[in-house]
């Protein structure tokens, strides 16, 4: 494993990239906001993720759901840097209260992980996951049940 000059530290290796980008035939470029959006939706399918994003991200996200037919911004709180042949990604999210976030954070890694090595052929090198804030829900309150804002107390 070789070190990173970017980072300073060796990348941690988490699988290997069967499909070739760069070929005899031709070259495959996979833009930064293609591997952000994946990743933003292997996120959110993971269950206690709450959302995706850091304060501003969030707010954004608010006010353009808000606006009859905006769309989700599926590549928000996601940030990438992508290679020739890998990928780095880094995850802002918002937990519900209650999960083990450590637990949270290793089953966002590997479906990530695991969502973009398959649908784009990158190795992803690494997969850093910052927790923003937990939510807290009401006793009678299931997650998915809220208007998308956490309790007063």
């Amino acid at each position: 494993m070789t070190t990173d000059p970017n980072r300073g530290i060796a990348p941690v290796q988490y699988g290997t990239s069967t499909t070739e980008l760069v070929s005899s035939q031709g070259r495959t470029i996979i833009a930064d906001a293609v591997v952000a959006k994946i990743a933003g939706i292997a996120t959110r399918e993971i269950s206690g993720v709450f959302d995706v994003g850091g304060g501003t991200a969030r707010v954004v996200g608010a006010l353009r759901d808000r606006i009859p037919g905006a769309r989700v911004n599926h590549g928000q709180g996601v940030a990438v840097e992508v290679g020739e042949k890998q990928a780095a990604i880094d995850i802002g999210i918002v937990a519900e209260y209650g999960v083990a976030l450590h637990e949270l954070a290793a089953g966002i890694r590997r479906n990530v992980i695991a969502a973009v090595e398959r649908m784009t052929g990158l190795e992803v090198t690494e997969v850093n996951i910052t927790v923003y804030d937990v939510v807290l829900f009401d006793e009678n309150e299931q997650p998915g049940e809220t208007d998308g804002r956490p309790r007063v107390q």
